[in-house]
């Protein structure tokens, strides 16, 4: 499965007449609104695609480094 970016807004208060303590206040507010009005998550996919499942059940890779050319083709 996919990595999910994350997408939320940092928030950060930049006003400089508030204390700490209302800067944090208002920062934890705004940090309640956006987990309160997320929209929800996307289900999750049910099993994997066949030609996913058939790569990773047979252990097949793209070539190896350490594969030796075949010494009956000269390229």
């Amino acid at each position: 499965m996919g990595v999910v970016p994350n997408r939320r807004p940092q928030f950060e208060l930049i006003a400089p007449s508030a204390s700490p303590e209302e800067a944090a206040a208002v920062v934890a507010a705004l940090e309640r609104f956006a987990r309160a009005t997320a929209p929800a998550a996307a289900p999750a996919r049910e099993g994997l695609d066949g030609w996913v499942r058939a790569a990773r059940v047979e252990g097949v890779s793209r070539e190896s480094e350490t594969d030796l050319p075949d010494p009956w083709i000269n390229t």
